[in-house]
C-alpha cells in the first residue's frame, strides 16, 4: 500500500467511526507514518480518532496533532473541572479515589498516586476525560504490585500462548527488578499490540511495560 492508498484508508476509517465527527481532521501520510490535524470537540473524540487509525492495516507510526476546540467557547475554570474529576472518581466503586490527587491547569488534568492495579489506573484516566473542558490527561498514577512473583514472565508467555489473535513466538519479554517488562518483537496489527499490552498488564507484580514491538 503507497501513502496515498493508505491516506485514503485512514479517512475512510475515520469516517466510519460514528464517534468521531471526522469532518475536521486532516490526514496525511508518510512511509506508513500518519499526521492527524485539525479539531475534535473533545479529548475523547481525540483518542478515539488515533485508536481508529491504528486499526488501518499499513499504519507504522502516527503523528497527533489534533487539537481539542469546544463546539462553543464556553470557558471551563480549572477549580470546577477539578471538583467534577473528584467527584467522578469517588462515585466509581471500582477506584480506590481516596489515594488519588487530581491537579488542572488549563484544562489539562494530571491525575497522582497508587493503586494496586492497572484497570484501576485506566478507569480513572477513562472517566477523568469525558468530563466537559478536559483538554487532556496526563496519567502519573503509580502502581503498587500486589505480589512480585518469580514467575511473571512465565504469567505473561501463558497468557500469550492462550490468546488466540498472538503468535506468542514473535514476542521477546524480558523481566526486570520491581515488575518492569519490556516487550520486543514483530507483531501482525495494533489489535495483537493491544492484545500483548493486555496480558502484560494483567499479571500481578507487573509495574510498568515497555513496549518496543513493532508492526510489520
Amino acid at each position: 500500500m503507497n501513502d496515498t492508498q493508505l491516506r485514503q484508508s485512514v479517512i475512510n476509517q475515520l469516517n466510519f467511526e460514528p464517534s468521531i465527527d471526522a469532518a475536521d481532521i486532516g490526514v496525511a501520510a508518510e512511509e506508513g507514518v500518519v499526521t492527524l490535524t485539525g479539531h475534535l470537540p473533545s479529548y475523547d473524540q481525540k483518542l478515539a480518532a488515533e485508536r481508529a487509525t491504528w486499526r488501518v492495516q499499513g499504519v507504522k507510526g502516527i503523528a497527533q496533532k489534533i487539537k481539542v476546540r469546544f463546539a462553543t467557547d464556553k470557558k471551563h475554570h480549572d477549580d470546577e473541572i477539578a471538583e467534577r474529576a473528584l467527584k467522578i472518581l469517588a462515585w466509581n466503586s471500582s477506584i480506590p479515589s481516596s489515594a488519588l490527587r487530581v491537579k488542572v491547569q488549563d484544562g489539562l488534568v494530571t491525575l497522582s498516586g497508587p493503586v494496586d492495579w492497572n484497570y484501576e489506573r485506566d478507569g480513572a484516566e477513562a472517566a477523568v476525560r469525558r468530563l466537559e473542558g478536559v483538554k487532556g490527561v496526563l496519567n502519573e498514577i503509580n502502581l503498587q504490585p500486589v505480589v512480585q512473583a518469580a514467575d511473571v514472565k512465565q504469567r505473561i508467555t501463558d497468557a500469550l500462548t492462550r490468546h488466540a489473535q498472538v503468535e506468542s513466538s514473535r514476542v521477546q519479554i524480558d523481566v526486570g527488578d520491581d515488575g518492569k517488562i519490556r516487550l520486543d518483537g514483530q507483531i501482525g496489527s495494533f489489535d495483537e499490540r493491544r492484545a500483548v499490552l493486555r496480558a502484560a498488564w494483567s499479571v500481578p507484580g507487573v509495574r510498568t511495560v515497555d513496549d518496543w514491538m513493532t508492526i510489520y
